[in-house]
């Protein structure tokens, strides 16, 4: 495993993700916001710190990261930590009553939050972010933006909403120069860019993804761009389902170019197979299609510069 991929398990699995997985329950009365204790079995007990990146055995030395806690929960070696780890990405753990009330609570609804935002224009730093930084095309962010896909966030980032089928919003992806989130009470369920009715669904791992994919392809008609916004969620995963069911769709699992988007891309294959819907895996040549649509548009560039000179 390469040390990119290996840093997206640090940032997408925590140490209570690993351990709801493996059947450990949540001590609620012995527990505070900054240590959790997790309980299995007669005596068996691991402490939570560290915001669910460290952990430690109150009952002996064992202490570590996520990967020390894969092989002290079984695992065999460093390499069987990781395919364990990465089976677990996208996995919602659930939320213990006593975290609730630590989390501040917006003073609008995800709607009046939304709708407060402007519109991305061209020249503004919202469209300079997304053109110039993340090379997409002009066109691509004319048409998601009337089809009031975007908003400019703060200093210059981008909102990308996500909606459910019926066109509600659920929440926005938020990305900018040094800056990755999800509206704070929002909900992931899809980023759609496209006709509600196509027959080709290409499912990305981000919004930017999604929007570079359908600028190599110049927006093909026949196809509804998707983002799952990094995670994978109940509610993701029952609108594609729906999605899929619908019968003549052919579902791409346009996921990332590394083992995490190819868990991502099983999973989607598994929906395509129960629903009889077609599946393609596209994979970009990069590690994502933003990375591809970059170098697409240089060579392009390197290409006309030779044919003046």
């Amino acid at each position: 495993m390469e040390k990119h991929e290996i840093e997206i398990l640090r940032e997408k699995v925590t140490c209570a993700i690993v351990l709801e997985a493996a059947g450990w329950k949540v001590d609620l009365k012995e527990s505070t916001r900054r240590a959790v204790k997790f309980r299995r079995g007669d005596g068996e007990i691991i402490i939570v710190i560290h915001d669910g990146r460290g952990w430690f055995d109150p009952l002996s030395p064992k202490k570590g990261d996520i990967f020390d806690l894969a092989e002290h929960l079984g695992a065999d070696g460093f390499v069987a930590a990781c395919d364990q780890l990465a089976g677990l990405v996208g996995f919602v753990p659930s939320q213990p009553a006593w975290t609730r009330p630590g989390r501040p609570v917006p003073a609008a609804s995800i709607s009046e939050r939304w709708q407060r935002r402007v519109k991305p224009r061209p020249g503004s730093a919202t469209w300079r972010y997304l053109t110039s930084e993340r090379a997409l095309l002009d066109d691509v962010v004319a048409h998601a933006t009337a089809a009031d896909c975007l908003r400019e966030g703060p200093h210059g980032s981008m909102w990308a909403a996500h909606r459910s089928a019926n066109g509600a919003l659920t929440g926005w992806e938020e990305r900018g120069s040094a800056w990755r989130g999800f509206a704070t009470d929002g909900a992931k369920e899809l980023f759609r860019l496209g006709p509600a009715s196509a027959e080709r669904i290409c499912v990305t791992e981000a919004a930017i993804d999604a929007m570079s994919l359908a600028a190599i392809e110049v927006l093909r008609a026949d196809t509804l761009y998707v983002s799952t916004g990094g995670g994978w969620s109940p509610l993701t995963d029952e609108a594609l389902r729906r999605i899929a069911a619908r019968g003549g769709v052919t579902v791409v699992a346009a996921t990332d170019n590394n083992r995490q988007g190819d868990i991502y891309a099983e999973r989607i294959r598994a929906i395509a197979a129960e629903t009889g819907a077609g599946y393609v895996r596209s994979r970009p040549r990069g590690d994502d299609w933003n990375e591809d649509l970059k170098t697409l548009l240089a060579r392009f560039s390197a290409h006309r510069l030779a044919a003046l000179a």
